[in-house]
């Protein structure tokens, strides 16, 4: 199960970095870049395998929270709210691919999904 960033672990990442000074390092592009490269890492445990061996349940446990972290952080310096980007982005998902189109047709998802990428040169 699931649950939402509670607002204590968002300060306490807010904290972890106020206290090092690191967020003179964390402009838009350096924190892109970290989370480029943490679910590069997040990847790396399910390379080769269809699942990640049990072994490696903490490990990609600890990568997915550094993919969390650097979104949280990239949020921050973007001023942006999670909440709104993630129900903006949501609500424009299910129009560009509604349920009547889509479900259990991955012919019909590829097209829009191709369609939309033809249109909008590239953009999501």
């Amino acid at each position: 199960m699931t649950t939402m960033i509670s607002d204590s672990t968002i300060q306490a990442i807010r904290d972890f970095t106020e206290e090092r000074g690191w967020a003179q390092f964390h402009s838009p592009a350096n924190l892109a870049k970290s989370i480029s490269i943490e679910a590069a890492e997040l990847l790396e445990c399910y390379q080769w395998v269809p699942e990640a061996p049990a072994a490696e349940t903490g490990r990609a446990q600890e990568e997915l929270a550094d993919v969390l972290t650097y979104c949280i952080m990239m949020a921050d310096a973007l001023e942006v709210d999670l909440d709104d980007i993630i129900m903006h982005k949501l609500a424009k998902t299910k129009r560009k691919y509604p349920v009547t189109a889509v479900r259990d047709n991955f012919e019909e998802y590829e097209a829009r999904h191709l369609e939309a990428r033809k249109l909008h040169g590239n953009a999501k």
